[in-house]
């Protein structure tokens, strides 16, 4: 049970730092310019979807950063003592 929880807490930090480095562009145009779904954009900015590694590659492109940048954003947002694996 408390993996669905973590996974919650990640995806919800990927969707805040999707909505925070589009800025005023809307998912709409994000989409249609790089070809990625508005659906799955809305998705992953709700927190419902947790997009895989190639998805988190093509946003960073769209997005003018690099992967890993968008991944320690990611991490920036989770609690301090955040971890996927129970002690």
């Amino acid at each position: 049970m408390q993996e669905n929880e973590n996974k919650k807490i990640i995806t919800a930090a990927a969707g805040k730092v999707l909505k925070e480095l589009r800025g005023a562009k809307s998912n709409y145009l994000l989409g249609a310019e790089y070809e990625i779904s508005t659906s799955l954009l809305n998705h992953i900015e709700r927190g419902i979807k947790d997009p895989q590694l190639t998805t988190v590659f093509k946003l960073s492109e769209a997005l003018g950063v690099r992967p890993w940048e968008f991944v320690k954003k990611i991490e920036e947002n989770l609690p301090e003592d955040f971890s996927l694996i129970e002690n």
